[in-house]
């Protein structure tokens, strides 16, 4: 006698697929927010690196070009002090932008759901 046929394995299926649908929040919530945070991090670092801030940002009483004249000194600092402050601008941009990916992830399923509503409503 056959121990496997359609209605098992479509049991199967329909209980599997279920068991997903349910499991969905609960991953996007937890999991899924926790790897989508990973991910920005790595992301906010790369930028963070591609500008140089801290290197910037360690380097600004280190005089450019070997000068140790006063003069030499005085313009490394101004002109290393306005690159920070644009590089930290635009870090501040990169910053913001992941920090509206973190509240578009967690808001994204909320959003879906009303959306949803609203067409069933019409």
């Amino acid at each position: 006698m056959q121990s496997h046929n359609f209605l098992t394995y479509g049991l199967k299926i329909i209980f599997q697929t279920l068991g997903n649908i349910i499991y969905f929040p609960f991953w996007w919530y937890s999991v899924g927010f926790v790897e989508t945070l990973k991910k920005e991090w790595i992301f906010f670092s790369n930028q963070e690196k591609i500008l140089g801030f801290r290197v910037w940002l360690t380097n600004i009483f280190v005089p450019m070009y070997g000068q140790y004249d006063a003069a030499g000194r005085v313009i490394s600092f101004f002109i290393r002090l306005i690159q920070i402050i644009v590089r930290g601008l635009a870090l501040l941009f990169w910053l913001a932008l992941v920090i509206a990916g973190a509240i578009l992830w967690l808001a994204l399923p909320l959003l879906l759901v009303v959306a949803l509503f609203f067409q069933a409503k019409a």
